[in-house]
């Protein structure tokens, strides 16, 4: 089992067991993504949100009213992108955070993350952190999410409408005939594609296709003749804060050669909308299979 997944699987295991102490009113605790367990005695009435994708997730299950502060970046939501910003999730602004006296920081929990975290932490603010990286890590950070903030029954609903949504786009896109090989470009310069275990790779499987690379890596660094030798029969290029403005691949040096520019299977989708794993992960599998797979998303098709 992948360590994602374990920690997915353990996330939900713990949240069962703390469902059932927070309904007689004593403290939510869950273990986040670090091994930390993070208590709380009542949901928190102001919190600071440090990724847009936790951001998406308390709106959704209607703690958004609590938070009080976004990073830069955290724009999909209006009513908090008016909020004051507190740098970038990485690297936020310690002293800003600790006046906005929060109940809860919610971070990433990554790699990259964990000097923030351990800066945060160390000034005794309360900080959960989750590293979600597929659909799996995203149902177990929604869950634990729910049980701090109170909102455990909206936050099984959301899970289960994500579910049905995942679960109704994989069932349209099984009558393909033929499955298309796709690679999603992370970044152009220098060129890195989504490999398997992800949550790429879980929206390019629900959408019906299949990940051009094989590989057990999450992202993969490639040379043009690698991309060529691959030849995907479509191409998925993100746009966002990892990739600004990347070129269309028909204009940079030998893409032109690839099957998915000659076929015009090429698509340019917003990272913040296939990336973050977030509540709206159904929508990006839906919008990558009706571009895999037209006829069976034309009007009336089954």
């Amino acid at each position: 089992m992948r360590l994602d997944g374990f920690r997915a699987l353990l996330g939900l295991l713990l949240c069962c067991a703390v469902l059932t102490r927070g309904t007689d009113g004593r403290a939510a605790c869950v273990v986040d993504d670090t091994d930390t367990e993070v208590c709380l005695e009542a949901p928190p009435a102001r919190v600071v949100s440090l990724y847009g994708a936790f951001t998406e997730l308390l709106w959704e299950i209607g703690a958004g009213g609590s938070i009080v502060a976004r990073t830069k970046d955290d724009t999909t939501v209006p009513a908090v992108a008016q909020l004051p910003s507190v740098g970038t999730g990485l690297r936020p602004d310690v002293e800003l955070l600790l006046a906005l006296r929060p109940d809860l920081v919610v971070s990433r929990g990554s790699r990259a993350a964990q000097e923030a975290l351990g800066a945060l932490r160390e000034r005794s603010l309360k900080v959960a952190a989750f590293d979600p990286s597929s659909l799996d890590g995203l149902y177990s950070t929604a869950e634990r999410l729910g049980l701090l903030t109170g909102r455990g029954e909206e936050t099984r609903r959301l899970a289960e409408g994500i579910r049905g949504q995942i679960a109704g786009v994989a069932s349209r896109a099984a009558a393909a005939t033929r499955r298309l090989r796709v690679a999603y470009e992370v970044r152009a310069d220098p060129l890195t594609v989504a490999g398997s275990g992800g949550l790429i790779d879980d929206l390019i499987r629900a959408a019906g296709g299949i990940n051009a690379l094989g590989t057990d890596k999450k992202l993969v660094a490639l040379d043009v003749e690698a991309l060529l030798r691959l030849d995907p029969d479509a191409y998925v290029v993100q746009k966002g804060p990892m990739n600004r403005n990347p070129a269309p691949p028909s204009e940079r040096p030998h893409l032109s050669l690839l099957r998915a520019v000659r076929e015009g299977r090429v698509l340019f989708v917003d990272e913040q909308l296939f990336a973050r794993p977030g509540p709206r992960v159904g929508e990006a599998a839906e919008l990558l299979s009706r571009f895999l797979y037209p006829d069976l998303w034309a009007s009336g098709s089954r």
